[in-house]
């Protein structure tokens, strides 16, 4: 702590004998707070001086000797030893000097009357009184003393005690009577009547403070008292006579000022912690205020309160000090800014209080999830709409202040949605609105389950999902169809002459794929030759007739029925059918009588229908079911080919499996794929087939240098690695149809070339792969071929030779090892295979296998 301007003492403290400056010290990060004193030391800085420039007494020649005469009192800022500290008097023969000293230790000076005084001899005196201070070195003020002999009065006044007390408020009003002094005198006359005034020595300020009756002697208050600047005031009153030589008496006055309540209480915020956390915990200093009251007693005590309902708190932990500090969990989605009114209560009558505001923010965390106004949605869209036209806008906020209250808007895929989502519906990432990305059709699909995920800028990120059910509504955009009479085939429906009116002679069966009364259907006949013949059902579409059949009537006639649907705006479509007038002979009289045969070929028909749809519903139900047990069985056996030992180096791989991408659609040719799985290996090779691979027709050697270095050698018969760095295998394996392997040449499958998926001809080809594999090793590799054949040419054709078969190893793994084929020919490497301790003849068996 540095000096930062230049100290006075006398300016600061006046004339207190201690001066000390208190100061409040705040330490930040972490919060605490220091009182401090700082005592200002005084210097001999200041001369003594005398309020005036002369002094003039008038002292009559019959004063007793041993009189005293009060001097005028010297002045000096300085405390301590460089205060005042004692009065010298030039050498005379009458007088001597006596220093004296008041109650708040100042020095005043008193003249005494040594000699009496003989104005023949000597009228006036010239004196000079010095004042000294204790500083080093000593400074000093001199005052000229005229002394004017006067003639004889031989009676002073006297005052009837020489100290008087007295108390008054502080809040005084000019004219309060203080008290009054009393003065006697024995002379009677001029030299009887006693004038009253202020000593000569008393300290400044009291004349303007006090006034003094100069005849009854009664002091009252003149200007405002102050209780904080002055609690005494010593008061010097002299009396004298108006005789033609006054003579003078002295008393001294003691007034207490009583404090009065008339300083409110002032707070001073010190420190304030703002912006705070919503989630500070309980206990968090805020900020830290000083409250100073001027008063005494009750009138200084101070209370500090924050109002009720808040969460907020004061603590006191040094005098006039007080915290600030949170008291209840803070929310700033409820309130974000606290405008704090923090009271100073003092304990006087009647109470003053100060009022001071504390402003407090409230910053946010992301401890809130966005939110809606409904957890799901229920949107009904008309088919046929607009891609891109919006559907949806998500109500969605969040009470979170930026960047945690910013919001981004997802649509998720689950259990049957899968895939289906992000085809229909996108959703705008930053405002919530939902589009379809393609027209809904009500025939496609009436209903979709959407679940929109929302999540916040905050962190951690917080996350709420809306459900939108999207229903699509129907329009009228199908025209019925025609079930029965099918059309573009020729129904004709029997009508015996003679039939009675209202005989069913058939129904025409309609359907339209909308939906509600877009769907309801009417009937009605169009273009009919005789229109009062037959008669159609409005809503059934049942053909009847409407009158007997004449022998008049036409013998083939062909009905249009008018199927219209009930949409807006309608639409509409025909059925035709043809009905044949054949004559009814007496057997069919006797065996249908009244017209029972049509009635009971519909019944026929009707009995079919239902016998269809219950075939059709069982071949369903067992279909499920078979698959149910299928994939059980299946479940089971990858169990146990998990929980399986390790086999043998040599176990049989199980039959590999061939998809092949390109014939199934879902990729170019220039992305084929081909992926060989084996049923117990677990694992798969994709291989990439390669623009511009080499022709299956390629040279043996380049076949040759595809394959592993230890299978060349096994082939060709040689101990040399094959020419130039091994290169991957031709992935592009694939056969002409004479080329392709089988029973024989011309085996039948796709023209694409592809490896036979045959279990039975795949499973030959391997055996027969690893059976010249094993001749090779011994110095035979010939299966029923030349050289460089591997025994293939006498089974599949002189034109399947080595350079069409692919590095098969790559594809075929040892169930329950990480051991390939290529791992497989441990004895060619030196090195003992799995089980060689066994028998000849078993390992021979398996080898063939």
């Amino acid at each position: 702590m540095f000096v930062n301007d230049r100290l006075d003492r006398e300016e600061l403290c006046g004339t207190l004998p201690s001066c000390t400056i208190t100061l409040e010290l705040v330490v930040e990060r972490p919060l605490e707070l220091f009182s401090a004193e700082v005592v200002i030391q005084d210097i001999n800085d200041n001369n003594p001086s005398f309020p005036t420039r002369e002094m003039k007494l008038e002292i009559s020649e019959a004063v007793a000797p041993g009189t005293r005469f009060p001097l005028e009192s010297a002045h000096d800022p300085d405390v301590g030893s460089n205060s005042l500290q004692t009065y010298e008097l030039s050498r005379n023969e009458y007088f001597a000097l006596r220093v004296q000293t008041r109650e708040d230790s100042t020095k005043y000076a008193e003249l005494v009357l040594e000699r009496a005084l003989d104005r023949e001899r000597e009228p006036d005196l010239q004196l000079v009184l010095t004042a000294l201070d204790g500083g080093t070195p000593a400074r000093s003020a001199s005052l000229p003393i005229r002394i004017v002999v006067l003639d004889a009065n031989d009676n002073a006044p006297t005052f009837n005690q020489s100290l008087y007390r007295a108390r008054v408020l502080e809040d005084a009003p000019p004219g309060t009577r203080v008290v009054q002094v009393r003065a006697t005198d024995l002379d009677e006359g001029p030299n009887g009547e006693i004038i009253y005034s202020f000593g000569s020595h008393n300290r400044a300020g009291v004349r303007e403070l006090f006034s003094l009756d100069l005849v009854t002697g009664v002091l009252t208050v003149k200007g405002r008292l102050d209780f904080e600047d002055a609690k005494l005031h010593e008061i010097y009153i002299q009396a004298k006579d108006k005789g033609a030589n006054p003579e003078g008496a002295h008393c001294k006055v003691l007034v207490e000022v009583v404090d009065v309540n008339d300083n409110a209480p002032e707070i001073t915020v010190t420190s304030v912690y703002s912006p705070v956390p919503e989630d500070a915990p309980l206990g968090t200093v805020i900020a830290l205020l000083s409250v100073t009251d001027l008063d005494a007693g009750e009138n200084g005590l101070v209370t500090c309160e924050v109002p009720p309902g808040l969460p907020f708190s004061l603590t006191s932990s040094l005098k006039n000090y007080f915290t600030l500090k949170t008291s209840a969990a803070l929310d700033r989605e409820t309130v974000p800014e606290y405008n704090l009114s923090i009271t100073a209560r003092d304990a006087g009558t009647p109470s003053l209080s100060a009022l001071t505001t504390v402003q407090v923010q409230v910053s946010d965390i992301n401890d809130n999830p966005p939110q809606s106004s409904q957890s799901s949605y229920d949107v009904y869209v008309e088919e046929n709409n607009l891609p891109g036209v919006p559907i949806l806008n998500l109500s969605v906020w969040d009470p979170d202040a930026p960047p945690n209250a910013r919001l981004s808007f997802f649509l998720l895929e689950q259990g049957a949605e899968i895939g289906l989502v992000g085809r229909y519906f996108t959703i705008n990432r930053d405002s919530g609105v939902v589009s379809s990305l393609v027209p809904l059709d009500h025939e496609d699909r009436r209903e979709f389950e959407l679940t929109a995920h929302i999540s916040d800028g905050g962190t951690p990120v917080l996350a709420t999902n809306i459900s939108v059910n999207i229903f699509v509504t129907d329009r009228n955009d199908n025209a019925p169809q025609v079930l029965y009479p099918r059309p573009g085939q020729s129904s004709v429906e029997m009508l015996p002459r003679g039939t009675s009116a209202g005989h069913v002679v058939t129904r025409v069966v309609g359907w339209d794929p909308d939906a509600g009364h877009n769907a309801w259907l009417s009937y009605s006949l169009l273009g009919a030759p005789n229109q009062s013949l037959f008669a159609v059902g409005l809503h059934t579409g049942q053909v009847s007739t409407a009158r007997p059949v004449q022998d008049t009537d036409s013998p083939r006639q062909t009905l249009t029925v008018l199927i219209r649907d009930n949409g807006e705006p309608s639409l509409s479509t025909t059925a035709t059918l043809t009905v044949s007038v054949i004559e009814e002979s007496p057997e069919a009289r006797a065996e249908f009588p009244s017209g029972s045969a049509p009635r009971e070929q519909n019944k026929n028909l009707t009995f079919y229908l239902l016998l269809s749809l219950i075939l059709v519903s069982v071949g369903f139900a067992v279909t499920v079911l078979g698959v149910i047990v299928f994939k059980v069985y299946k479940w089971k056996q990858s169990r146990d080919l998990y929980r399986a030992p390790v086999s043998s180096l040599y176990r049989t791989p199980g039959p590999s499996l061939h998809a092949d991408a390109v014939r199934g659609g879902l990729m170019p040719p220039h992305l084929y794929h081909q992926v060989y799985l084996t049923t117990d290996s677990r694992r798969s090779d994709p291989l990439l087939k390669k623009p511009g691979a080499a022709s299956p027709l390629a040279s043996r050697q380049n076949t040759l240098r595809s394959l592993d270095p230890v299978f060349y050698r096994q082939v060709l018969g040689a101990e040399s690695s094959p020419p130039g760095q091994q290169a991957p295998p031709n992935t592009d394996w694939r056969f002409s149809q004479a080329q392709r392997p089988g029973t024989s040449g011309s085996q039948n499958g796709d023209e694409t070339g592809t490896w036979p998926n045959n279990q039975f001809d795949t499973e030959m080809l391997q055996a027969m792969i690893l059976a010249s594999a094993s001749e090779a090793a011994d110095g035979s590799s010939t299966l029923g071929g030349g050289a460089g054949t591997m025994g293939l040419s006498a089974r599949y054709g002189p034109q399947f030779t080595l350079q069409h078969v692919p590095d098969y190893r790559q594809n075929v793994y040892i169930p329950g090892s990480n051991a390939t084929l290529t791992n497989a020919a441990g004895k060619r490497d030196g090195k003992a295979p799995a089980g060689g301790n066994g028998s000849k003849k078993k390992s021979g068996k398996k080898e063939k296998k």
